[in-house]
């Protein structure tokens, strides 16, 4: 079929599926629509999954050998974005950052207001370059609003206060498709971490339709709240009490790491943290070999995950986080398409063998 927006000739059922979440939005605390979505793939695929008040989505797999203990794979759910601290007289919002987002991430852009009855669309505005100081003006939250165009009453109509959450626009989301055409590019409003969340769905599918179950007795998780302290991940964990606690999310590529943006996924070694799993790292690469995927790895100093979050909790023994390299972090990221079959590869090599 043709490519979403640019006409590269592809079919790629993991951007598909990602495609598939990428509309709904999911800033962190009002997951509640893609949390849905989620439990209804899960149940076209003949699964049985259990949601809970948060918004987190499980799947309970039997395990080859019950007796070992449970690990959990988990995506999370939510996205970053904005949050209402203002409504100005003259309906403008005032707003400022819900997760790592940062304004010039985004530019002039339209906007999803999501109020409390209906949402509102709107422009993140930052001014005019007719003033002396255009050139050299570093924008920081306080720099910008968002214009609605609507009257205070029609916003509180609309359920708009402080408060409400915002997001970009679908408009502005993608994904497009573009570079060489047998090794091309995929770019998107953050794959984090919806495309974690395509990848272990199509995991789950892919087993469902093949009749295969992990090693062990697995959890597969769909979870809210990582971007704001990841509680969906520590509250889950707090329940289930697993051996290993494995996030299934991005790689970013900060200045001075060793990552490559090709076909190779990546695991982090360390994060702000602390240290991941050494063993848990070394059976990931191995399980990768056995597939003929080579797994890179990193060391963050300004990053987490809900990995982290849950083991430096004291809530998992072991904790590993892996998944796709990506440039543009928390911004309109890039990947290389041919990363993505690796890293499924790995996963499922990982989760049925280890």
């Amino acid at each position: 079929m043709k490519d979403y927006q640019t006409g590269l000739e592809i079919k790629h059922p993991i951007l598909d599926r990602f495609k598939s979440l990428l509309y709904i939005p999911a800033p962190s605390s009002r997951e509640q629509a893609i949390s849905q979505a989620i439990a209804d793939q899960i149940r076209e695929m003949g699964l049985t999954s259990h949601q809970d008040i948060g918004g987190t989505v499980t799947v309970e797999l039997e395990g080859q050998d019950p007796s070992l203990p449970v690990w959990c794979y988990a995506a999370h759910i939510d996205e970053i974005g904005m949050v209402v601290t203002r409504i100005r007289e003259t309906g403008d919002l005032e707003v400022t950052r819900t997760g790592g987002l940062y304004p010039w991430k985004l530019g002039e852009s339209p906007v999803e207001v999501m109020g409390d009855s209906q949402s509102v669309l709107g422009i993140l505005s930052m001014g005019s370059t007719h003033t002396p100081e255009a050139a050299e003006k570093k924008v920081d939250w306080k720099d910008v609003w968002i214009t609605t165009g609507l009257t205070v009453d029609s916003l509180e109509e609309a359920g708009v206060r402080a408060g409400t959450l915002v997001v970009p626009h679908a408009s502005m989301r993608g994904p497009v498709l573009f570079g060489e055409e047998d090794d091309p590019l995929a770019a998107s409003w953050t794959f984090d971490d919806r495309l974690g969340c395509a990848l272990l769905l199509e995991l789950l599918a892919g087993m469902q339709a093949n009749g295969e179950k992990p090693r062990r007795p697995t959890v597969i998780a769909f979870v809210h709240n990582e971007e704001i302290g990841g509680f969906g991940a520590k509250n889950l964990a707090r329940r289930l009490q697993p051996e290993a606690f494995i996030a299934i999310d991005g790689a970013p590529m900060p200045p001075g790491t060793p990552l490559k943006m090709d076909h190779r996924p990546a695991t982090w070694s360390k994060d702000a943290l602390g240290h991941y799993d050494f063993a848990l790292m070394k059976e990931l690469r191995h399980a990768g070999q056995e597939v003929g995927v080579e797994v890179q790895s990193v060391v963050y100093e300004r990053a987490a995950s809900d990995a982290s979050m849950v083991y430096t909790s004291g809530l998992a023994e072991r904790a590993l986080v892996f998944g796709c390299v990506r440039e543009n972090s928390h911004g309109y990221e890039i990947l290389r398409v041919s990363v993505l079959e690796n890293t499924l590869k790995t996963i499922h090599q990982f989760v049925t063998t280890r």
